[in-house]
């Protein structure tokens, strides 16, 4: 067998015997099985699913990952609608109201559908991490919030919808990390306008380059650096040209590394704005006085 499965069924179908069962498998969860090595998040939601007897459905941040979002951390517990009281460990069951039409299935296993899901991920968890799955989960799908919003309607007294607006509210799917979350939140939180994302930027031979954030109206833009681009020559050759064709163009570019002090980006892009909008009001006076004259 290669895949995860349930072993009181394996061996009543006489696919595994009880040696190969201890020595050849690794146990999941109770009464759950799969090859040796290393579980996958899929294996492990596919293994929780069956341990619920398949009548679990499967939500919140596992939910996410079937539909798509990146970023989920393989070990996340894997949350059940379920009404079972004594999981086991990397389960988490809860027993809330589903509606019909909130639940949708996937290669057979039960599962809520991307609005059920945004509007649990909303109500849980803190806001930083919750906004970051939110993002994953509006990149891969392109769902429009109001429609998790909609869902307060029928759920008025779950815990946590009032949160809901304020979160939901928050999201964009431009995020391509939650690195990248995090800053576009130190920017709102730190009162600066809420920033574009993916801001498209013409280049020569009609191909495009796209900033993670910023103003373009005032051509400035802030981007995280993740690891890679440190790492790997090419990756920073690539960013040497490109750096040097956005600024050509008149954009500043402010960037964002891992271990740069947050006060120290808040100031960095405070500085940049500051620069292109007194640029921008000597240009208007100019102009002003020209037609003056």
């Amino acid at each position: 067998m290669t895949e995860v499965f349930v072993g009181s069924e394996a061996l009543a179908a006489g696919r595994v015997n009880r040696y190969q069962l201890a020595h050849t498998y690794q146990r999941v969860f109770p009464d759950v099985y799969a090859p040796l090595g290393d579980l996958t998040l899929q294996d492990r939601i596919t293994g929780a699913w069956l341990w619920s007897g398949r009548q679990g459905v499967v939500t919140g941040r596992a939910a996410a990952a079937l539909h798509g979002a990146r970023w989920i951390d393989p070990d996340v517990p894997i949350e059940l609608n379920f009404a079972n009281n004594r999981s086991p460990r990397g389960v988490v069951t809860r027993r809330e109201t589903l509606l019909t039409q909130e639940i949708t299935s996937q290669s057979g296993l039960l599962l809520t559908t991307v609005a059920r899901t945004a509007f649990d991920l909303a109500r849980r968890g803190n806001r930083r991490s919750g906004v970051a799955e939110l993002d994953a989960l509006a990149n891969a799908t392109r769902l429009p919030m109001e429609d998790a919003l909609a869902l307060a309607d029928a759920h008025p007294h779950l815990r946590g919808v009032r949160r809901l607006p304020s979160m939901l509210d928050a999201v964009d799917a431009g995020a391509q990390s939650p690195r990248e979350t995090y800053l576009r939140l130190d920017l709102i939180d730190a009162g600066f306008p809420r920033p574009h994302t993916q801001i498209p930027v013409a280049r020569p031979n009609g191909r495009w380059y796209y900033l993670d954030m910023g103003w373009p109206d005032l051509r400035v833009a802030v981007e995280y650096d993740g690891e890679h681009h440190r790492t790997s020559r090419t990756a920073y050759a690539i960013d040497v040209e490109r750096q040097d064709y956005l600024i050509s163009v008149g954009w500043i570019v402010v960037r964002v590394l891992a271990d740069h002090w947050r006060t120290d980006v808040l100031r960095r892009v405070q500085r940049a704005l500051s620069e292109r909008s007194r640029a921008s009001s000597a240009g208007n006076m100019t102009r002003e006085r020209s037609l003056n004259d």
